[in-house]
């Protein structure tokens, strides 16, 4: 979608850059939350998307129901793969992948998301791609390494983790490039509805054969407020309003430079954990920040990312 040189548009483009830090903010608190829920609560991966998911689409029902299905046979099918690649896969491969390895090598892993999604959208599109957004995205990926390994973590090669933590990456790319066709014909609400139900239903025999018992009392369990407050900030936050704010975002800036956000939430997930949990921030952290920040900056002055390529 372009919006000219008009105030109306410029102001849509700024409204959509403070909409993708405000996404990344929550995306990057969200490992706290989810912390609370896996580690103090006894949830399992599987159970804390289900519910959050299920949750998050059911209110979205409320202002989507009068139209179920799409406009066509292949946007429906587009909006499972999506579902799929933005949901279950995605948080599900993320999770198992950090019983399988170290927790650094997922949080880098995974920051190869915005580059995957770069090489894909140039290759389905076939355009090129500009230095700038090379430069930049490099620049704010090993930022995010400088903040992942800033606590002395080290890099151990664990192949079968490491694999998951590459597929969720990709998976999330995936869903990037296959949302940008259809975008510009469905409201951002209801694209985030087909993406949580499909995301869910394909979750949902992982749920039912799972050996753990299922841990739906705690959120009901008032003398332990803090599962229910955490797992509400799951759903409502960090799925309904990110996702909906996510796709409008990448309806406006396009794919490339909406999923360069992505590099703020291990800034986040510093300056919470410091906040929260008492965690120090070391020097390595700082410039990662500076690196993030001057790597967003400069790949930004090459809107969507691409020129197109001369026949």
């Amino acid at each position: 979608m372009k919006f000219g040189n008009t105030n109306r548009g410029k102001s849509l483009i700024i409204l959509a850059h403070i909409g993708a830090l405000l996404t990344a903010t929550a995306w990057g608190a969200s490992f706290l939350s989810t912390k609370v829920l896996l580690e103090d609560g006894g949830f399992t991966p599987v159970e804390v998307f289900v519910y959050r998911f299920t949750l998050a689409y059911l209110m979205l029902l409320v202002f989507t129901f009068r139209k179920i299905r799409s406009n066509s046979w292949r946007d429906e099918l587009t909006f499972l793969l999506c579902g799929i690649c933005s949901g279950s896969l995605y948080f599900i491969t993320e999770n198992y992948a950090l019983q399988l390895t170290t927790a650094g090598n997922v949080s880098l892993l995974a920051s190869l998301s915005p580059i995957f999604t770069t090489v894909l959208v140039a290759i389905m599109y076939r355009q090129k791609v500009k230095s700038g957004v090379i430069m930049g995205s490099l620049a704010a990926f090993f930022g995010a390494a400088c903040i992942v390994f800033s606590h002395g973590a080290s890099l151990e090669i664990r192949p079968a983790g490491d694999m998951l933590a590459l597929l969720a990456a990709l998976s999330w790319a995936v869903y990037t490039v296959g949302i940008k066709r259809i975008l510009p014909f469905y409201s951002g609400f209801y694209v985030t509805r087909k993406l949580f139900f499909y995301g869910t239903i394909s979750a949902l025999p992982l749920l039912f054969f799972q050996k753990e018992p299922l841990h739906l009392n705690l959120l009901v369990d008032f003398t332990q407020p803090s599962f229910l407050l955490n797992f509400l900030f799951l759903a409502l936050f960090c799925s309904l309003a990110a996702y909906v704010i996510w796709n409008e975002v990448m309806r406006i800036l396009g794919p490339v430079t909406a999923n360069n956000y992505l590099y703020f939430q291990p800034i986040v997930t510093m300056i919470a954990a410091y906040f929260i949990l008492g965690e120090n921030i070391y020097l390595l952290g700082y410039i990662g920040c500076v690196l993030i920040i001057g790597g967003l900056i400069y790949s930004d002055k090459c809107p969507d990312g691409f020129r197109l390529q001369r026949k």
